[in-house]
C-alpha cells in the first residue's frame, strides 16, 4: 500500500516516497502527488522511436550524454518535480549536482541539454506548467510532441494537425518553432540531425524509417 503523505511534500519527501516498480506514474505539482495518466501504446512507440534517434546522434558526436530511466528535474523555488518523456542528461556536470548521489533528482540547468515531452490527455501541463516551469529553470531547449493533436488551436493551429514545437532559449525566454508534415526537426542542440516530423508521428507503423 502506497503511504500517503500530508500537504504540501517536498521534493525530498516525494522522492522518499515514490513506490518502487509502481505501474502507476506520479509528478509533484507545487506540493501536491499527481498520479500521471498510464500511457496508450502509440505514445511510448513515439517516446521510444525518438529516444533510439536522439541517443544515436549523441553517441555519434561522442557527446557525454544519456537517457535515464527515471529521472525528476525540480524548477527552482518551488516544490514540483517533473518526470519527462525523455531527459537527455550530460554526465560531466552531474558531479555539481547536490543530491544526485542520494536520490535522482536534477535541480541544475547545466545538467540538462534537452527535455521531451510527448503530448497525452494532460496536455496543458506540457504546453502551460512545464512549458513556464522548464522556461524558468533555464533549459536550453525544450520538444513539445504533439502527435495525435490533442493540444489547444491556440498551439496547434486550425483544424487541429500533429504538430512538434521546438523551444530554444533567448535571452532566458523561449523561441518557439513548429514543425509538421515533412518539416525537418531543427535542433541547435543536435544541428545535424536529420529527422522530420513525419517520421516522428508514424512511429511503430513504418518499420523501415
Amino acid at each position: 500500500m502506497v503511504q500517503t503523505l500530508p500537504k504540501p511534500v517536498t521534493v525530498e519527501e516525494f522522492a522518499a516516497w515514490y513506490p518502487e516498480n509502481s505501474e502507476r506514474r506520479y509528478e509533484l505539482h507545487q506540493g501536491a502527488i499527481v498520479e500521471m495518466p498510464l500511457p496508450v501504446g502509440e505514445h511510448e512507440e513515439v517516446v521510444g522511436f525518438l529516444a533510439t534517434k536522439l541517443s544515436v546522434e549523441y553517441s555519434r558526436l561522442n557527446l557525454p550524454y544519456f537517457i535515464p530511466k527515471t529521472v525528476f528535474v525540480q524548477p527552482p523555488q518551488i516544490e514540483s518535480s517533473y518526470s519527462p518523456d525523455i531527459l537527455i542528461l550530460n554526465r560531466l556536470n552531474l558531479v555539481n549536482e547536490p543530491i544526485w548521489k542520494k536520490q535522482s533528482i536534477i535541480t541544475l540547468v547545466q545538467s540538462i541539454p534537452l527535455v521531451v515531452e510527448v503530448v497525452s490527455t494532460n496536455w496543458r501541463d506540457d504546453y502551460h506548467k512545464k512549458y513556464a516551469d522548464y522556461e524558468e529553470m533555464g533549459i536550453p531547449e525544450y520538444w513539445i510532441v504533439d502527435y495525435a493533436a490533442l493540444g489547444s488551436r491556440e498551439f496547434i493551429g486550425k483544424p487541429k494537425q500533429p504538430t512538434i514545437l521546438v523551444c530554444v532559449l533567448d535571452e532566458g525566454e523561449y523561441r518557439v518553432s513548429k514543425f509538421r508534415g515533412n518539416d525537418r526537426i531543427q535542433s541547435p542542440i543536435f544541428p545535424e540531425l536529420t529527422l522530420t516530423a513525419e517520421q516522428i508521428f508514424q512511429a511503430g507503423n513504418s518499420p523501415s524509417v
